[in-house]
């Protein structure tokens, strides 16, 4: 069927280019600009895109249709409640649950093993390109009974579905039998976004439920229920409510019936929808199942020909499954000493969790602008002058929005994190560059007209759902690390790599792996994309010059450049939020004289990215500029963050004096400008910040990394979030540049290497030893056990141990001599 596909766009193309007149053909590049982004967004507009579910399915497409699956154990009346599963939990009974592979462009597999339930649900997702509006899709649900479930267990089973938007259809067909379906459930649809469409619930396999109880003359057993209904569109996404509201009726119904405790129904048969098909924006396909079950969900396309089948369903699940174990084997080669078979399954399942994690959202975004003229918050005690803005409670909604986004974990935090996000799209960025950048100019088009992106996005009643209140409004002059620049400049790397070396033109973008590369196999039209987002990226660059800036001046420091010195806006006493580093120890109290060594650092990262922008685009007075800037930049840290006494890098702030000083926890703050690549392999200072680093008693553990060295006062205590626990995003930072100076000639190139390759193996294997215990991947892991800590299933930027798995062994390496270094990776 792919290689039809295929075929058919080329025949496609080559129609469109002979139909077209001389000059069109003559500006070739503009039609294939046009016709990868068309294919695109064919390829990318459906997939389960609701990651806060265990399983559901969106276009990329506001107000549209959508679907959730709920189910549960059934065994007696008091369970049921408890026991159903919709929404992804922290603490549900689950060990374990993600995608075991997934392919965002085909689809791919995922397990849930839900032992509260005594079941395990393998929900299988496969997109069927072909015709328009984005092609077709299938799911396979299949439930299988654990060892210690009871045979004739019963699972109840909801298939929420929902057609948003005014104006759009959404009507079940009638059953043969006014009490339910004997076979397929048939949903039919049409749309403005989505044209004609069929929704089919297959009748499935599974033994269906007997009983001979009085109640089956309202409750007729063994047979599919729909039940359709309109509620408003800001309603329709609370499932559980509106699922329990119509079991209520029900109940209400059989009580009025005489149905009472003298003898009992089955608790399965009480809670059994009246089936009412219709017409209607909600559409509720119940089933219960005993035992073992399986049946599938085939979606398609009035534009897409021949509708989908259970065998075409079959089929494609073979040919991703086959298809996603070749191309990760290409992309993902694990290198020694992880290139065994039980990493292999590892890493297959920390990238597709992460890559199965992409959610798209839309709606409002709650945000207060009164306090975002305030960018200095020069006065002493400012910080209690913020709380009391925040107090008046002068947030509004604005938008609606939307974004395309990866998640940091499914069950506590299903929504976008702008720092996040970069770290993100580190290994997506190697499995396909071009729904990394996809992600990127989502990101980008979110920017208000100063150049500010929130750094938390929450966008709808739905999201805000899963957020305390209190954490729910963004304030225009919030920061946070501008870790997406990352993306571009690997974007950048490949673009240079390839350098025209894959053939230009159609053949480059047939099928989904070449769409994944169409952007880079085809330089000129990544160049193109290039060019239209460089001028939002430097647009939020002089953003952050001008609401983030540190005062120099007022406080007479002596400083190479009078300019470029940063300080995070937000802090509390107790926070420093928009730093990504919470409650990581800063000086106290607050001063509007602080400088943030961190922030400095993401400064040089991000001016460091922007001569590499401007010079791929060939903005040369810009790059004059950024170096400029660069150059600022690397000297102050010198002259506002080393602390000679400490050996390290630290925050400044204002004494009772009045005069410059610093603070130093030495920690992640104190390794950022090496983080950040601003130190290179002879810089006078990087023995000094290696020693730190590889110092056991200070910052090096056996599981990686801790956030503050063991010897600072403050180590382990208050909320202990960044004060001793190992985070993956930062060790994973540390082991890049660590290679970086392995491989090159200098005075720690020695050092480097050997703390490079017991760091590799430390973060890898801690983070395996949890996933094979526990189930899942953690937020962060504790220094002296290892154990996985905070929240659980954080396939966010945990995932990053795909991509260090990955690096080189450089244990049996021969150090190469000077004049001689080996590549940056």
């Amino acid at each position: 069927m792919a290689r039809l596909h295929q075929l058919s766009f080329l025949l496609t193309y080559l129609l469109s280019v002979l139909s077209t007149n001389v000059w069109a053909i003559e500006d070739g590049e503009s039609i294939l600009i046009s016709e990868i982004g068309r294919m695109n967004n064919e390829s990318l507009l459906w997939g389960p895109y609701r990651p806060n579910l265990y399983f559901g399915v969106r276009p990329r497409i506001p107000k549209s249709l959508m679907t959730g699956l709920m189910w549960g154990k059934i065994e007696t009346y008091n369970d049921f409640q408890n026991s159903l599963r919709y929404t992804c939990e922290q603490n549900e009974g689950m060990q374990g649950y993600g995608w075991d592979e997934f392919d965002t462009r085909r689809g791919g597999v995922q397990s849930i093993h839900d032992i509260g339930n005594k079941i395990d649900i393998t929900t299988s997702f496969i997109k069927i390109p072909g015709g328009g509006h984005g092609g077709s899709w299938a799911a396979r649900i299949k439930g299988e009974l654990r060892e210690d479930a009871a045979e004739d267990q019963k699972t109840i089973l909801f298939l929420y579905v929902t057609q948003e938007g005014l104006g759009n259809e959404l009507e079940a067909q009638p059953s043969d039998d006014k009490d339910g379906y004997d076979a397929d459930v048939t949903l039919a649809g049409n749309s403005e976004a989505l044209g004609s469409y069929k929704l089919v619930v297959t009748k499935g396999t599974g033994k269906l439920p007997e009983s001979d109880h009085d109640i089956s003359e309202f409750r007729v057993p063994g047979k599919s229920i729909v039940q359709s209904l309109s509620y408003p569109d800001d309603v329709v996404w609370q499932a559980k409510p509106v699922v329990f509201k119509q079991l209520k009726e029900g109940v209400d119904f059989l009580v009025e019936k005489g149905f009472g405790d003298t003898n009992p129904p089955p608790p399965w048969q009480v809670y059994q929808l009246e089936n009412r098909p219709g017409a209607g924006n909600v559409q509720i396909v119940q089933k219960v199942f005993e035992g073992n079950f399986e049946f599938d969900i085939l979606f398609s396309s009035g534009s897409g020909g021949a509708e989908i089948t259970s065998e075409d369903l079959t089929r494609e699940i073979n040919d991703a499954t086959e298809a996603f174990g070749e191309r990760f084997s290409s992309v993902f080669e694990l290198k020694a000493p992880f290139h065994v078979e039980k990493y292999k399954k590892f890493a297959k399942s920390m990238f597709s969790n992460l890559i199965g994690g992409i959610g798209y959202f839309y709606g409002a975004a709650v945000v207060d602008r009164s306090y975002a003229p305030e960018y200095d918050e020069e006065n002493e005690g400012f910080w209690e002058e913020a709380a009391e803005a925040r107090a008046r409670k002068q947030e509004q909604l604005e938008g609606p929005y939307e974004l395309f986004s990866a998640i940091p974990s499914r069950p506590f935090f299903p929504r976008g994190f702008l720092w996040d996000e970069g770290f993100h799209l580190m290994p997506i960025a190697d499995w396909d560059i071009g729904l990394s950048m996809d992600i990127v100019k989502s990101w980008f088009s979110l920017m208000d007209q100063d150049g500010w992106i929130a750094r938390e996005q929450i966008l709808g009643a739905e999201a805000r759902s899963k957020v305390p209140e209190e954490f729910q409004t963004q304030y225009p002059h919030y920061a946070n690390p501008p870790t997406l620049f990352l993306t571009v400049d690997a974007f950048i790397d490949k673009l240079r790599k390839a350098n025209g070396s894959a053939p230009v033109g159609k053949e480059t973008i047939t099928g989904q792996d070449g769409l994944a590369t169409a952007l880079v196999d085809n330089p000129e039209v990544g160049l193109e994309y290039l060019r239209k987002l460089y001028p939002r990226l430097k647009h939020q660059y002089y953003w952050f010059k001008k609401t983030q800036y540190g005062d120099i001046k007022s406080y007479d420091r002596e400083a190479y450049s009078t300019k470029e010195a940063y300080r995070w806006r937000g802090r509390t006493v107790r926070h420093c939020l928009t730093s990504g580093l919470d409650d990581y120890p800063r000086p106290q109290p607050p001063h509007p004289g602080e400088l943030h060594v961190d922030l400095m650092s993401w400064m040089g990262l991000m001016t460091k990215s922007l001569i590499n922008i401007a010079d791929a685009v060939g903005a040369a007075e810009d790059k004059a500029d950024f170096e400029k800037y660069l150059d600022g930049i690397e000297h102050n840290l010198e002259d506002l963050h080393w602390s000679e006494k400490d050996g390290c890098y630290c925050d400044a702030t204002i004494d009772d004096f009045e005069e410059h000083t610093l603070v130093c926890h030495k920690g992640y703050i104190s390794l950022f400008p090496f983080l950040t690549g601003l130190m290179k392999p002879d810089h006078p200072k990087l023995g000094k910040v290696l020693a730190l680093l590889g110092d056991e008693e200070e910052l090096f553990s056996p599981h990686g990394l801790r956030s503050l060295s063991k010897k600072d006062e403050l180590y382990g205590t208050d909320e202990n979030y960044w004060r001793s626990p190992v985070w993956i995003n930062m060790n994973y930072l540390a082991i890049v540049e660590l290679y970086k100076i392995a491989m090159q000639a200098g005075p720690q190139q020695k050092t480097a290497k050997d703390l490079y390759t017991r760091l590799r193996k430390n973060v890898v294997d801690t983070v395996y030893d949890s996933w094979e215990e526990t189930g899942f991947a953690w937020e962060q892991y504790n220094p002296e056990t290892g154990k996985g800590q905070r929240t659980q299933h954080f396939t966010g930027w945990t995932s990053l141990v795909v991509k260090i798995m990955t690096m080189p062994d450089v244990s049996d390496l021969v150090i190469p001599e000077k004049g001689h270094e080996r590549d940056e990776l």
